[in-house]
């Protein structure tokens, strides 16, 4: 059924970092939908691994990319202007902050892991539309990712759930400045996956375990979930919905409290 949905769409996803990513999942459901994807990784660490996803798949173009850097979102668009041309879409799958402003209770949060986790997690999305909005299309869908802990505290999200309604904040600002031009910004609202970046969270395992008894479908969301509602956003499917955050949690937003 999704065989041709995105066939002639072109587009970037940030944040894969191995295969269990959520990222990966989105890029999976795009290629099998016929889009036309390019990654970017941060550090040749992280580059051995997505060179070796990358294999053996369409994926043509791979940038480094470190979103706290004006100098890199600059260099990534120049890049991709000369690849790609105009875009169909953009995934924002970028989150951190310093394990040490995780580790503190709330009120201790040191300021400057403060500050960190805001400007990866959270002002990098608007930095990627103020360096790339020139090479977005009428019709151009941006989505980003973000978790529940953004509207009800969750233990051991802390400063995240801070940076994260941040994020939820900006896609509502940015879509509606960029709506006038025919561009959609939107979120998707993850349970907890069992990524690289959510195992650095504190009590991980205890929200996993949590989600799973309190949801009403009483199961763990799975990466394909995500990469198949990620699809709906990106596509045509949903070009009356912009400056929405969807959730994909087994409804646990609605009974887990």
């Amino acid at each position: 059924m999704t065989a041709k949905l995105m066939e002639g769409k072109k587009g970037i996803v940030l944040g894969v970092a191995n295969r269990h990513s959520i990222a990966w999942a989105i890029t999976e459901a795009l290629l099998e939908a016929g889009a036309e994807v390019a990654l970017t990784y941060e550090g040749e660490r992280v580059a051995d691994r997505v060179k070796k996803l990358s294999e053996g798949t369409p994926i043509r173009h791979l940038y480094p990319c470190d979103v706290s850097r004006d100098d890199d979102l600059q260099a990534l668009f120049a890049q991709v202007q000369k690849d790609l041309g105009a875009i169909d879409f953009l995934v924002h799958s970028v989150a951190y902050a310093p394990r040490e402003a995780l580790a503190s209770p709330f009120h201790q949060i040191p300021r400057e892991g403060f500050q960190v986790a805001l400007d990866i997690s959270a002002y990098s999305l608007i930095g990627l539309c103020r360096y790339g909005s020139h090479l977005f299309r009428p019709g151009t869908s941006i989505l980003t990712l973000t978790y529940h802990g953004s509207q009800q505290v969750m233990p051991g999200y802390g400063v995240m759930g801070v940076a994260k309604a941040a994020l939820e904040a900006a896609v509502r600002y940015l879509a509606a400045d960029l709506g006038e031009r025919g561009i959609r910004v939107n979120a998707l609202s993850a349970g907890p996956i069992n990524t690289l970046a959510a195992r650095g969270v504190p009590g991980f395992t205890d929200s996993l375990r949590l989600y799973r008894e309190r949801s009403p479908l009483k199961k763990n969301t799975e990466p394909e979930e995500l990469g198949q509602a990620a699809l709906f956003l990106l596509s045509p499917m949903s070009r009356g919905i912009t400056g929405e955050v969807l959730y994909v949690d087994g409804g646990f937003h609605v009974t887990g409290a």
